[in-house]
């Protein structure tokens, strides 16, 4: 049984990186096609195989031969060893949140139910907060070990960003932990499950408008995304990795795609009812208006991984979209749309949601 559970975990371990890992590189090809459609462009579409280029789809196999062969440059006053670290510091608890995110509902093999999350702990949402808060530590200390005034800027700024959206992004999330009763990610897509007068799906976008429309922009920020992108402002020349090259420097970008994957994986299973498809259940089709549509559990499964994996999608689309839209904030609007409107408004939020509590139980 021990050596049963260990070959389950990791295979559940060596899945969830190929498939974080697979969507992060295929998000440097999205982004830049989006760009390209939204901006009238024929976007990047050069690189090929033997002629063929299948839409570009094999630039980022031609970014990371790029990242893998690029001189790898570390300033002659920079300390060296927290150069070096400073990545993988930002790196690496963004990919550990995937440890504690479903990807599913649970499957029976062999009279073996195998969860879809690696670690399925009762306290998943804490967990994000705390590793996801880590990574600005590498993006602090890789704009100031670099020994470069407009690096340091960049440093500075991530820092104040992320003191300023923390507080609104958490707060925005506790409305829906106020009515979920929890904060493990699987119960509260359970929770979602059923519907309102048989149609209305009771996911936490319904629940929780507010809260859903309060996280967004406080997840972009986060996420240091346009427009909300002062940190690494490239237009004007300051950004915690101005002194980084080389597969360094592509950790960074690797961090922000999978910080995407991160944000959409989380609205959509707060917010959009995870895997749940309206009148979906386990043996098929429910419909409002009467009768039942009978199917065989393996494609209710399917269902339900595929409409999971595609609100994730919509999600992506949708920050891609806001990140190729809108211009970037001045600083100090950044930081005041952060403390006089997101805030106050996410403790109205709460207010709201415990007076209705208070009244209706």
């Amino acid at each position: 049984m021990d050596s049963m559970f260990i070959l389950v975990a990791l295979a559940k371990i060596f899945t969830v990186i190929s498939i974080v890992m697979g969507l992060a590189t295929l998000l440097t090809w999205v982004e830049r096609k989006q760009s390209a459609i939204i901006q009238d462009r024929i976007g990047a579409n050069r690189a090929d195989i033997f002629g063929f280029r299948v839409i570009g789809l094999f630039h980022p196999i031609a970014d990371a031969i790029k990242m893998l062969t690029k001189e790898d440059f570390i300033p002659p006053f920079a300390n060296i060893w927290l150069h070096m670290l400073a990545p993988a510091i930002s790196y690496v608890p963004v990919l550990l949140v995937f440890a504690v995110i479903p990807f599913g509902p649970n499957i029976e093999i062999g009279g073996q139910v195998i969860q879809s999350q690696i670690a399925n702990i009762n306290i998943g949402l804490l967990y994000i907060f705390g590793f996801g808060g880590l990574a600005v530590y590498g993006t602090v200390i890789g704009g100031w070990c670099s020994n470069n005034k407009y690096a340091l800027l960049g440093s500075m700024r991530a820092a104040v960003q992320m003191i300023s959206y923390e507080v609104c992004l958490g707060l925005s999330l506790v409305g829906a932990i106020m009515i979920y009763g929890t904060v493990d990610l699987s119960q509260m897509v359970m929770e979602q499950s059923g519907h309102w007068f048989g149609w209305i799906p009771r996911w936490g976008i319904f629940l929780q408008p507010l809260g859903a429309l309060l996280f967004l922009p406080a997840a972009i920020a986060e996420n240091k995304r346009i427009p909300f992108d002062l940190p690494e402002a490239e237009s004007e020349i300051i950004g915690y990795f101005t002194e980084y090259s080389g597969l360094k420097a592509g950790l960074f970008m690797m961090t922000e795609f999978i910080e995407i994957v991160v944000v959409a994986a989380l609205f959509t299973l707060i917010f959009l009812g995870g895997w749940h498809l309206p009148w979906l259940a386990w043996d098929g089709f429910h419909w409002p208006w009467g009768g039942v549509a009978s199917l065989n559990v393996w494609i209710v499964k399917a269902l339900q991984f595929g409409t999971y994996f595609f609100k994730i999608a919509v999600m992506i689309y949708f920050f891609i979209l806001v990140r190729w839209t809108l211009p970037r904030f001045r600083f100090d609007q950044l930081v005041k749309l952060g403390w006089n409107y997101l805030l106050p408004l996410a403790l109205l939020n709460l207010l709201i949601t415990g007076v209705l509590l208070v009244l209706f139980g």
